[in-house]
């Protein structure tokens, strides 16, 4: 692929719209007015920067990282996929963060009142760096679903967040990963944002019988895609997404 190719141009109908009245938080959230785009300086493009020493041999293995009495409780799965630039090329040496609730359907949050349990053996949190190969993998339970006040009757499905840095703290992409075969993903306010289905099942890990570990794990497979060297120009630099 030569260098000089052009930027393909972002599709402003693959995201969902800032403001989705289904998802009643974004109807307060959502901008009342355009957005205005600002140039960054040397401090945002330069730093804050993370290091490999930053990343402890426990961080992507949510069963270990914060136990202390035993296993936490919970199906335990093995999320991995790759992170790919839109040529579908590796990414390597890219910090992979995870966030979730427990096997009940309930954070590690002060502010998290669902009637669930804490679970004691299990912090929610993880990090890994991708290999020369773009791979990544964690170890965890699956997550519970959980209500959320958006409708008398609202649950979030079973999901993951995660978020994908480049080389610095303002380079972080943000995206949540769904399980295949939720019944819950078709009533989500918050999943039903996204007015194109197949870009609801590229939010969707797989089932991965291949990754599976036998007697011990299930594994669900969630590829990462960036736009990679053929970015859409963003804040007047070549790295937005």
């Amino acid at each position: 692929m030569p260098h000089d190719a052009e930027y393909i141009q972002r599709d402003r109908t693959w995201h969902p719209p800032a403001l989705s009245p289904a998802y009643k938080t974004s109807v307060s959230r959502s901008p009342r007015l355009p957005l205005i785009s600002i140039e960054q300086t040397v401090s945002e493009i330069t730093g804050p920067r993370f290091g490999h020493g930053d990343i402890g041999a426990l961080d992507h293995d949510l069963l270990k990282n914060y136990a202390t009495t035993g296993d936490p409780v919970g199906e335990r799965i093995i999320v991995h996929g790759r992170v790919l630039d839109q040529e579908g090329r590796p990414v390597p040496e890219t910090l992979v963060e995870v966030w979730q609730a427990n096997a009940g359907g309930r954070y590690r949050h002060r502010k998290d009142t669902y009637f669930a349990p804490i679970d004691p053996n299990f912090g929610g949190c993880g990090r890994t760096i991708t290999d020369e190969n773009g791979s990544y993998f964690f170890r965890t339970v699956k997550p519970g679903a959980y209500p959320w006040r958006n409708s008398i009757n609202d649950w979030r499905p079973a999901h993951i967040h995660v978020s994908v840095f480049g080389r610095a703290f303002c380079q972080r992409l943000i995206t949540q990963l769904y399980f295949e075969g939720d019944p819950l993903i078709p009533r989500c306010p918050i999943a039903q944002s996204i007015a194109d289905p197949v870009a609801i099942d590229m939010l969707t890990a797989k089932l991965d019988m291949g990754a599976a570990i036998p007697l011990d794990s299930l594994a669900y497979r969630f590829d990462i895609v960036l736009r990679g060297r053929r970015s859409t120009l963003f804040e007047n630099r070549l790295e937005g997404n």
